[in-house]
């Protein structure tokens, strides 16, 4: 795994100085104008671009070289990162700014994922697949955990504009280890018996791929749906903490329910996953959903803190799960295109989510758990009343939600059988 290491590595300080820019602008944006709606925008302006692109990211992804891609979508995603600095500097930054940076660098991302999934059947082993998409959620924990605890310690002393410079210099970094190294070519088990044709055929591509193969299709449906709750759930849980603390505390409960993640990323690094995968995914599921259930139970930092360590720690394992299947069922010089397209259909459900999930806490939950809400005197009394308790009863009903289409999803025979009814496509 020589060659995927350092790529690897340059993505994880490049995932860290993002999460460092995301968890300031952030706070900066609720405190600001003290609107969830507002703070879900970013959540929204995020996701969204990079989905509608991702099918035609997917077919460049098949046709150029992927480092070069990754190599141009960080480029223009950190001087868009940049631009907000500068504005900041100058007195001039307002909301829609924020927006339409982060617009700019979710197309980026749709770009540069695809690349950097399919690069995994380049650059490892079919054995360490697993080991690598584990090594890939560890990326994304170490932004969950070390970025709040260094945003929270950096604003007071170089501000939100600092935070976002040290964000960019992590870019250049990544940009170097990806200038670095060549991505070899990778031997091919079965054949996808497609040349490069009309783009509009390469585009839908993907689609007839994963439709053609209920398995797979099934697989996108679950991940869909199960999305929805965990993307509210992600919007929300942080008004839900300072509804009853101050943002020091929630950094530090964001971080130790990032550990949770770190650790199941190292677990699945280690360990490369079960051999049955889809078991290993619908078993972590349940506990994601368990964990989600149980956050909303009271307003106390401990009980929120466990259950988030919990949810974090599932994450990595079941993504990394359901990717060695993708990687390993479908051939290497199609990943692309297809992969792009999954990513569109299981994290559409983010947006709609994100879009969701503020007018629902401050005009439907919150309301009916205010201290004269309809359901204060009945649920109410078993959860608390007051400011982020509405919340507390989405989440409540979004873990439970989850628990019922994880269990439903596994009555499925293509769904449950998928690694054995799906041929290998690539070979150690």
């Amino acid at each position: 795994m020589e060659k995927f290491i350092p790529v690897w590595f340059g993505q994880v300080i490049s995932l860290i100085g993002s999460g460092l820019t995301s968890f300031a602008l952030g706070i900066w944006v609720y405190q600001n104008t003290q609107s969830v709606t507002q703070f879900a925008f970013i959540y929204l302006f995020a996701e969204l671009p990079a989905l509608i692109v991702a099918p035609l990211a997917g077919v460049f992804a098949d046709r150029w070289d992927r480092r070069l891609i990754m190599i141009l979508s960080d480029t223009v995603s950190g001087l868009s990162t940049l631009s907000i600095a500068l504005l900041m500097f100058a007195g001039q930054l307002n909301i829609w700014h924020i927006y339409l940076a982060v617009t700019i660098s979710s197309i980026c991302k749709g770009f540069q994922e695809p690349a950097y999934i399919a690069a995994i059947t380049q650059l490892v082993p079919k054995k360490h697949f697993g080991r690598a998409s584990g090594m890939m959620q560890l990326g994304k924990a170490a932004g969950q955990l070390f970025s709040p605890l260094i945003a929270g310690m950096l604003a007071a002393s170089i501000q939100v504009q600092g935070i976002i410079l040290i964000d960019f210099a992590t870019f250049l970094f990544a940009q170097f280890t990806l200038l670095m190294i060549r991505f070899p070519k990778l031997e091919k088990a079965c054949k996808s018996n497609i040349k490069h044709t009309h783009l509009l055929n390469e585009i839908t591509y993907g689609f007839t791929y994963i439709f053609a193969r209920p398995g797979f299709l099934m697989l996108v449906i679950f991940f869909a749906i199960t999305n929805f709750s965990v993307g509210i759930a992600q919007v929300l849980l942080t008004p839900m903490i300072l509804s009853f603390t101050n943002a020091q505390v929630l950094g530090i409960v964001l971080s130790i329910g990032g550990s949770g993640w770190l650790l199941g990323s190292i677990l699945m690094s280690v360990k490369s996953g079960s051999k049955r995968r889809i078991h290993a995914l619908i078993g972590w599921e349940l506990l994601l959903g368990l964990s989600i259930l149980l956050m909303g139970l009271k307003p106390n930092v401990i009980l929120i803190t466990t259950t988030a360590f919990f949810a974090f720690f599932s994450i990595p394992i079941i993504i990394s799960s359901a990717n060695s299947i993708w990687q390993v069922k479908v051939p290497p010089e199609v990943q692309g295109r297809v992969f792009a397209v999954r990513g569109m259909l299981s994290w559409s459900s983010f947006p709609l989510a994100y879009l969701f999930a503020g007018p629902m806490a401050d005009y439907l939950f919150e309301p009916l758990l205010a201290p004269s809400g309809a359901l204060a005197n009945t649920i109410g009394l078993l959860i608390g009343v007051g400011k982020g308790r509405g919340i507390g009863l989405l989440f409540i009903l979004l873990g439970a939600f989850i628990l019922l289409i994880t269990v439903g999803a596994y009555q499925y025979p293509r769904f449950r059988l998928i690694e054995d009814e799906l041929p290998d496509c690539v070979v150690d």
